[in-house]
């Protein structure tokens, strides 16, 4: 169960600096590029994504 909180976790920080990124206008080519509701929602979701890692990192393995 360890690997799921990992792999969940990365994925999120992934996803998060994606949308960050296309929130402020460095990434282009998406509906979101230049939306700021989007950096905001980004580093949110890269938090949650962080907290997963932590938590499988931490979690003991059964």
């Amino acid at each position: 169960m360890r690997w799921v909180w990992l792999i969940l976790g990365v994925l999120l920080v992934l996803s998060g600096a994606t949308w960050t990124l296309q929130g402020v206008g460095v990434l282009g080519g998406s509906s979101m590029t230049g939306e700021s509701m989007w950096a905001v929602i980004g580093p949110i979701v890269a938090v949650v994504g962080l907290v997963l890692i932590w938590l499988g990192l931490r979690k003991p393995s059964q």
